[in-house]
């Protein structure tokens, strides 16, 4: 009896650190969009570029630890794959979303990201040379059957630049799913906690050197860095990077990921509220229709995880 309410206390705080961590990450849309109604002139590096440089000190603090934790040393391999997955996961897939907030609603822009656990499905496919299920692939079919009654409810005047935005998510999408995929195979033999403070180094690095090769050094501090963006910038750091990096991984650790997949469909609903009411974006009903296929598509294949 105590072994089972021992595990079923880890399961609820696993849960709620799971729910925290989605919802955190979720957030990152309408903190930017905030920032950019509030300083027109601050480009997505920029803004990128302050989000890592406030989130840099807290991992490389804990990747310091975990180098002096006496854990076994990477091999030149090992330490290859993290350099490519700090690019791929949050670097080339946060600029291409930071981008792609620049012409859509945070609503819209969540729900085109949240489809990476399909592409995660169809990267192992290729990789792994495994058959897509029919589970599997009825949730592709209502994944993407929802973006498009998303998409095609949209009233396309008012967003002029809808594909470019759609483009630049969805290949953000598509960089995190591979990102995924790959540190998949290599946490397991680092750990999730060096992994992650690893290449979470990696990607700020990467992104303070991009701000740094674009912009000259009479201009390293724009004008568009207000009191609030600033503060804005804290919150992207804090609330919706670090936070969420670590909660994310110690909750699947307790729970497992198909359970934090299906935690996780809560993020775009967060999203969707929260645009709802800090920046008055509204869904047609169409596109509730759409949100609803989306987010039953991922809660199929986390069902599907827990299962196997």
């Amino acid at each position: 009896m105590p072994q089972t309410a021992d595990n079923a206390r880890r399961f609820l705080i696993g849960c709620l650190i799971t729910a925290l961590a989605a919802a955190g990450f979720s957030a990152k849309s309408i903190f930017i969009k905030l920032a950019y109604a509030d300083a027109s002139q601050v480009d997505a590096v920029t803004l990128l570029a302050l989000r890592m440089l406030l989130a840099l000190p807290f991992f490389l603090l804990i990747g310091l630890r975990e180098f002096r934790s006496g854990s076994k040393g990477m091999t030149g391999r090992e330490a290859g794959v993290v350099l490519l997955l700090g690019f791929l996961g949050y670097y080339l897939a946060s600029l291409l979303d930071f981008l792609g907030l620049q012409y859509l609603p945070a609503g819209l822009e969540r729900l085109i990201l949240f489809l990476y656990p399909t592409f995660v499905i169809l990267l192992n496919a290729l990789f792994d040379r495994r058959p897509i299920r029919r589970q599997q692939g009825l949730s592709l079919l209502l994944g993407y059957s929802g973006i498009l009654l998303v998409y095609g409810g949209l009233p396309q005047q008012e967003i002029p630049n809808l594909a470019t935005g759609t483009g630049l998510v969805l290949g953000s999408a598509l960089s995190f799913a591979l990102y995924l995929s790959l540190a998949g195979r290599l946490i397991p033999r680092i750990g999730s906690g060096r992994f992650t403070a690893y290449s979470m180094t990696v990607a700020c690095g990467l992104v303070l050197g991009h701000y740094a090769a674009i912009h000259p050094w009479e201009a390293r501090i724009p004008d568009g860095i207000t009191p609030r963006v600033a503060l804005l910038g804290v919150a992207l750091a804090l609330i919706s990077t670090v936070m969420p990096a670590f909660l994310m991984n110690a909750g699947i650790q307790r729970i497992g990921s198909g359970t934090a997949a299906i935690i996780g469909s809560l993020g775009p609903v967060s999203t969707l509220l929260l645009a709802w009411w800090l920046l008055d974006e509204r869904l047609e009903p169409l596109q509730w229709l759409g949100t609803a296929a989306i987010l039953t598509g991922v809660w199929m294949i986390g069902r599907e995880g827990k299962a196997a």
